[in-house]
């Protein structure tokens, strides 16, 4: 998977596309499990590995933390 969109891989296929639509979903404190139920029918998550990665980005960026065992954006 692709960090960045360009000409062959459009935003919504990068992982900052798949990061972008895990943030948007997380849109109030969820576990894992309660995040990747309402990701997963997004057609450009599709899959587990793609989720994870997202996470790691969104973590590493510091886009979202964990407080109380559950992702919360961070403020």
């Amino acid at each position: 998977m692709n960090l960045m969109p360009d000409k062959h891989v459009s935003l919504g296929s990068s992982l900052l596309g798949v990061g972008a639509t895990v943030l948007r979903k997380l849109d109030k404190p969820s576990t894992i499990t309660g995040l990747w139920d309402r990701c997963r029918v997004s057609e450009e998550i599709a899959t587990f590995e793609r989720f994870a990665a997202a996470l790691s980005l969104l973590f590493a960026v510091g886009a979202i933390s964990i407080e109380n065992d559950v992702l919360v954006r961070s403020r």
